[in-house]
């Protein structure tokens, strides 16, 4: 036919979906890196009409993976938030949902070689450039994906998938605590300002005139508010050390609250400019961190007890459960399960 094709794996990652393609496929360039999914998603249209973009920030995900060129991981993954409406790609933060679907699309694709039973893969995510282990299940060294775990926000059970984040703190500033406080003030507003893994705002949702408990789409629907967290996100990135983050995914705002039922806390988090209908997995870690430093919004919202190594955190659809890992009195890494589902491999046309 004449087109220029390039492999292409979708899959559903955790409670998100997007392309997985190899690294080596890519031009290193990142300008023309953007260029390239930009037109593979076909963003600049609201529906994605010409790409395989599903019109949903949370659908609008591109993993790249390739060979690492480090001994000390198997693969190295960038991510890239790709716009819908706008044609804008955003290559700063990393996605925990997408990184599930990772390890199994190494195997598929020949970079690592699984063992029988279990394969961990090390991953280095390339937007902050920290590790992360995945362990997937592979009988007859091959990735399973049926299997009986649910996770909120997804349609179906599969096989689990087990992510450990290694030495979250500081993963784009380079600090736990980028302002060097665990409560600031932005507006009258109180705000922690903490990076675990993605950095993050927290507000306590009272603050803000909300009860935590909100629909997406009510928080949405509400111009006046949604106007005043973009505004509090900007100087907050401000603070943050991070500039002028106006066309910026991060730092991602969250809004917590007292727990409904049986979570220790309640998250509405924002990706940035709509409330995520789960949970990001970078911005769970983050609330983790948060609820493990004493002093912090979060941790004095709920009391959270300190020295907790289980976590279940209530979001829009559910919960998310996650396991703080100590050594030394401060959290070394956080693991939780996801799942991956394969939808359909092939070639993406270019043209």
């Amino acid at each position: 036919m004449g087109e220029l094709t390039i492999p292409c794996m979708l899959m559903r990652g955790g409670t998100s979906r997007g392309p997985y393609l190899r690294l080596t496929d890519m031009p290193e360039n990142r300008d023309q890196l953007a260029e390239l999914l930009i037109k593979i998603m076909g963003s600049g249209h609201e529906l994605q009409i010409d790409g395989l973009g599903g019109g949903n920030s949370l659908t609008s995900k591109v993993a790249m993976v390739g060979p690492s060129r480090t001994a000390d991981a198997d693969v190295e993954y960038l991510f890239a938030q790709v716009g819908i409406a706008d044609k804008t790609v955003d290559f700063s933060p990393n996605c925990g949902n997408m990184l599930a679907g990772v390890a199994p699309f190494a195997v598929e694709s020949g970079l690592v070689y699984a063992n029988e039973g279990k394969t961990t893969v090390r991953i280095r995510n390339l937007n902050t450039n920290k590790l992360i282990h995945s362990t997937v299940l592979t009988p007859n060294k091959r990735v399973e994906y049926k299997g009986d775990v649910m996770i909120s926000g997804a349609n179906s059970p599969g096989a689990p998938i087990e992510l450990t984040f290694l030495d979250v703190a500081g993963s784009k500033t380079g600090k736990l605590f980028p302002t060097g406080q665990k409560v600031d003030v932005i507006d009258g507003i109180p705000v922690t300002c903490i990076d675990a893994a993605t950095p993050v705002m927290i507000v306590d949702a009272s603050s803000l005139g909300k009860t935590g408990h909100e629909a997406p789409k009510d928080l949405d629907a509400d111009d006046i508010f949604m106007q005043r967290l973009e505004a509090l996100r900007r100087k907050a990135g401000l603070l943050m050390g991070m500039g002028d983050v106006s066309e910026k995914v991060i730092p991602k705002p969250i809004l917590v609250s007292p727990p409904q039922t049986q979570g220790v806390i309640c998250a509405r988090y924002f990706v940035p400019n709509r409330c995520h209908k789960a949970l990001a997995v970078t911005g769970s870690i983050a609330i983790v961190n948060a609820l493990c430093n004493e002093g912090t919004l979060a941790q004095e919202l709920v009391q959270a007890e300190l020295g907790a190594t289980a976590f279940k955190l209530e979001h829009p659809t559910g919960f998310i459960d996650l396991t703080a890992n100590w050594q030394n009195g401060e959290v070394q890494s956080v693991s939780l399960v996801r799942t991956a589902k394969p939808i359909f491999s092939g070639l993406v046309y270019l043209n």
